[in-house]
């Protein structure tokens, strides 16, 4: 049971773009036609991907099964916990939104999708995940075990593998 309440280890990243994409989607779509009861579902699938990964999600198993065939530009292996912690404050928002929707209406609701819609833009579109940047920064603070992600803790290094001047990103000449 333990491994069915899981998160994946390492997470291909065509897949994480993919669901983000599909919160955006479904995010833009509720924020404009004023369709709250999106919410729900947009709500029970960070649930699921928080829960058990892709497994209980529907946007997280089309995302798996598409990411890992047609987006392989995209492909590459991230670690597990931010995208989790990413997915987490997902929840929050969402569940933030559908409570609102539902004591104090739609046009307070709505608001509450806007910070969703652009960290879910910034993963799906241009591949910048801002939960696991604050998970990062979680990490460097002591808040989070290093033991957690120690890939995390230094993400210049991860820059640095995928060829990006980190001293362009930092403003630091040092590294």
């Amino acid at each position: 049971m333990k491994s069915f309440f899981s998160f994946p280890n390492p997470v291909n990243d065509a897949s994480a773009r993919l669901v983000a994409l599909g919160v955006v989607s479904l995010s833009l779509l509720a924020f404009v036609t004023g369709w709250a009861w999106l919410l729900v579902p947009l709500t029970y699938g960070f649930l699921a991907r928080v829960a058990t990964g892709p497994r209980l999600s529907p946007l997280g198993r089309v995302a798996v099964y598409f990411g890992s065939r047609h987006f392989i530009s995209w492909q590459k292996f991230v670690a597990g916990p931010p995208k989790r912690f990413a997915q987490s404050i997902g929840l929050a928002f969402s569940l933030g939104a559908t409570l609102t929707w539902i004591f104090a209406g739609w046009s307070s609701a709505r608001w509450i999708l806007l910070p969703l819609i652009g960290a879910a833009s910034l993963e799906g579109f241009a591949g910048y995940c801002v939960g696991c940047a604050v998970f990062g920064g979680l990490i460097r603070l002591g808040v989070v075990p290093e033991s957690v992600c120690a890939d995390c803790a230094d993400l210049s290094a991860r820059y640095r593998r995928a060829g990006v001047d980190v001293s362009a990103v930092t403003g630091d000449a040092t590294r």
